[in-house]
């Protein structure tokens, strides 16, 4: 009878994700991991053939979670793009690390910074077809003037800079629009 696996695959992903979060990509060692899980490397590497298919998938699990992060967030806003900016913003708050993975480095792989915002849900394009709707002549083009300031908003996030309140950001974000549609 063959001996049970006492660490599974599954698990070394969501400790190597857990990980990321907390320490970043850069320090998700197979050492570190290891230790973390409570065992040597071997089951690491009998998982995966080596720590670059692992980042691979901890990029696919941290994509899912902004995916996950975004269809749950709470917004009572109907303006165009501004679900998806506080939504983004705030992911840069709460998942400093991931936000960073997946959109301030080379670790999303060969998916452009609009795949990933697009996501299962269809999140861009939903919002350019609400634009679109409401008479907006160039809901792309308006796309774009809002996300230069979402992810510029977000980024600030990353170094500290933003000191916006919520309402500040909806106001601005809504300043934006108008003048565009």
């Amino acid at each position: 009878m063959a001996r049970k696996e006492s660490v599974t695959k599954d698990m070394i992903l969501e400790t190597a994700l857990t990980l990321a979060k907390e320490e970043g990509i850069e320090n998700v060692t197979a050492r570190k991991l290891a230790a973390k899980i409570g065992c040597s490397t071997q089951p690491i590497f009998r998982a995966y053939a080596n720590m670059g298919e692992l980042y691979g998938e901890i990029n696919q699990k941290a994509i899912e979670v902004f995916s996950d992060y975004y269809e749950n967030f709470e917004s009572e806003v109907d303006t165009p793009f501004i679900h998806l900016g506080l939504a983004y913003i705030n992911f840069a708050k709460e998942e400093s690390r991931l936000f960073q993975l997946l959109f301030l480095s080379d670790g999303r792989g060969d998916r452009s910074l609009y795949e990933l915002l697009n996501g299962r849900a269809g999140a861009v394009s939903k919002e350019i077809n609400k634009a679109a709707a409401l008479g907006c002549v160039n809901p792309s083009g308006l796309f774009m003037k809002m996300w230069i300031f979402i992810h510029g908003c977000a980024c600030m996030v990353q170094t500290g800079d933003y000191d916006l309140t919520k309402e500040e950001t909806i106001d601005l974000l809504k300043d934006i629009f108008k003048s565009c549609s």
